[in-house]
């Protein structure tokens, strides 16, 4: 069975992608004024709807076993992100000693293309981008202070469903070894999150096989009248002025990364690439503004083996509160990150956020807080 196969999908269309993805960063100021595109109404501008990203997904909860009074108060992202790549490699590298672009299973083989991603062979237009967005987002909470239970979020996207038994394997024989500041961890069983948003246990102690459901393509719900999105873990975007602040967060600069990453995660990851209008909706995303925000900035450094050397990963979190008028077009990718995570270091848990469709926003005198699942 082939581990990797090359995208199929013509390189013209690959070209178009890419070049729209570049233009979705003119920077304000530079004399261009657009005019309001079909799409900034929710239509495509070749008649009919927008075609909706599909973008097929399994989320897992990892339940690990904690010793009697152990605690992991720092956020745990990095370091499980590095056990993975290290005991995945270990587990199925069969070409000892050769660096992987080297090997003649570079393109077949698993962990490269679970953990580094390259770009398919014969895409020389993607020279910029030596690796793809990695078909994976680990989500460990950003603290433990104690109990009996550590839960690790596990989401896989689009043909890396496949691979799960592989992410486990690697994932439980680290927790075993014991992760850098951490005690060591004994898997107790996986929980997958059906299309409902109910959890069932694919997996346990009792001798029980790993028992995945296929993917599935979150649904989107109806467009509320007012939402906010609550920014767990730090959200480190760019443009050409530098990193976003607080004070300069708009609604553009989150949804151009959405699309963007979405965008790429279909191109690398699916037989369904996304075809839409994405100047058009890149260029009306500029017109929405948040309608309240109430961010910080936190600090967050992680070690880089590579590198040999910490690095600052720290970004924005809180909330942020916008209006469903107009938000037609921009819903279902909001929808959508939150499972695929925005900005910097997502495949580590970074930039995660969740949505909160009713209730008590800002400003409200009554009601509960619902989150989205």
């Amino acid at each position: 069975m082939k581990l990797y196969a090359p995208l199929q999908h013509a390189q013209s269309s690959a070209m178009r992608i890419f070049s729209l993805l570049k233009s979705w960063t003119n920077p304000p100021g530079s004399g261009k004024r657009d005019s309001v595109p079909a799409s900034a109404q929710g239509e495509n501008p070749a008649g009919g709807p927008l075609p909706e990203p599909h973008l097929p997904l399994a989320r897992f909860r990892l339940e690990f076993a904690v010793p009697q009074g152990a605690v992991w108060r720092g956020f745990a992202g990095s370091a499980w992100r590095g056990v993975l790549g290290h005991a995945l490699k270990r587990l199925v590298c069969v070409a000892r000693g050769i660096d992987c672009p080297d090997c003649l299973l570079y393109q077949s083989c698993v962990y490269p293309y679970i953990f580094e991603t390259p770009p398919p062979p014969g895409a020389e237009k993607l020279s910029k981008y030596p690796a793809g967005p990695h078909p994976f987002v680990l989500a460990p909470p950003w603290r433990f202070d104690g109990g009996e239970v550590y839960e690790l979020g596990l989401t896989l996207f689009g043909r890396a469903h496949r691979y799960l038994a592989y992410v486990v394997h690697a994932l439980r024989s680290s927790a075993r070894e014991g992760l850098s500041g951490a005690p060591r961890l004994e898997l107790l069983s996986i929980r997958q999150q059906m299309a409902g948003g109910a959890w069932t246990q694919i997996f346990g102690q009792n001798g029980e096989r790993l028992t995945p459901l296929p993917p599935e393509i979150p649904a989107v719900p109806p467009l509320p009248a007012r939402l906010r999105l609550v920014f767990e873990t730090p959200l480190r975007l760019r443009d050409g002025d530098g990193l976003i602040t607080p004070e300069r967060f708009a609604f553009a600069d989150l949804f151009r990364n959405l699309l963007r990453r979405v965008s790429l995660l279909t191109y690398f990851h699916t037989d369904t690439p996304l075809e839409t209008d994405f100047r058009g909706l890149s260029q009306a995303s500029r017109r929405l503004e948040w309608s309240r925000r109430r961010l910080d900035w936190r600090d967050w450094t992680r070690y880089s083996s590579r590198q040999q050397e910490r690095l600052k990963m720290g970004g924005l979190v809180g909330e942020a509160e916008l209006s469903g008028e107009g938000l037609e077009p921009f819903w279902p990718y909001l929808w959508l990150g939150q499972w695929t995570h925005a900005g910097k270091g997502t495949s580590m848990g970074l930039g995660r956020y969740r949505i909160e469709t009713h209730g008590k926003l800002a400003g409200d005198g009554s009601g509960e807080d619902a989150a989205a699942e």
